[in-house]
């Protein structure tokens, strides 16, 4: 039987967290998302791949820019707005979700690893 509290915690960043303060995509490790993001210093990501959504689970929607290609991520197909590089993140907010990758344009991140 699985442990409850490990589940729980294996959910909301257990597995690490990544650091960044330069532009650069951080890719989740092999079955692995990003489950939460902290922004430290005010932050915009990258239009394209900024922001990518996990959509492994058809009907979760989570907020994401376009994809590295410029194309519409699920999030935009069901009526929210795709995050740009002109959408600031002020430091001290806390974005959670599940992303496969992240890419900064300015500011700095943690990034919490979970599945």
């Amino acid at each position: 039987m699985a442990n409850i509290d490990t589940l729980y915690k294996a959910q909301f960043g257990q597995y690490g967290s990544v650091f960044t303060s330069v532009d650069g995509a951080l890719t989740a490790p092999a079955n692995r998302v990003f489950v939460a993001i902290q922004i430290i210093a005010d932050a915009t990501f990258d239009t394209n791949g900024g922001l990518i959504a996990d959509i492994s689970n058809p009907g979760l929607v989570f907020p994401s820019t376009l994809d590295g290609d410029g194309n519409a991520v699920y999030t935009q197909l069901y009526g929210g707005d795709a995050i740009d590089v002109n959408d600031t993140f002020l430091g001290g907010t806390t974005i959670i979700g599940r992303w496969t990758e992240i890419d900064i344009a300015s500011g700095s991140i943690i990034a919490y690893i979970g599945v």
